[in-house]
């Protein structure tokens, strides 16, 4: 079996720099609002976690895989807030304020939520 990741160098002054290439990304994978603060995180507090996905080029394969997760549980977290407080299309025809104040505040639970257990993890 022949080594096919030959190290080439280049030479800086006194110094031989390896010619490092990254493996490509895929192409396809859009990041959203979850992916992004996901990839932030990582970059900022789990440096190493985030060098190794990056020079796998599993970065941002990983990051569109939380983002999936991220939104499903935003998702249903609004949903079943929403059915435990009584906040209904009635509710929204009757009285809009009091609906935008109650799915602002379930909105904001659940993106707390969803932050501390996907996200910054």
């Amino acid at each position: 079996m022949e080594n096919e990741s030959k190290i080439t160098y280049r030479r800086v002054g006194d110094y031989f720099i390896p010619n490092l290439v990254l493996p490509p990304e895929e192409a396809s994978v859009t990041l959203g609002k979850w992916g992004m603060m996901h990839k932030t995180y990582l970059k900022k507090h789990k440096k190493v976690f985030f060098n190794t996905l990056l020079m796998q080029g599993n970065l941002y394969q990983h990051c569109a895989e939380v983002e999936k997760q991220a939104r499903d549980m935003f998702d249903t977290l609004v949903e079943q807030m929403k059915d435990a407080e009584g906040v209904t299309e009635q509710l929204k025809e009757e009285n809009q304020m009091e609906w935008v104040q109650k799915m602002g505040n379930i909105q904001d639970r659940a993106k707390e939520i969803v932050c501390n257990e996907l996200i910054y993890k």
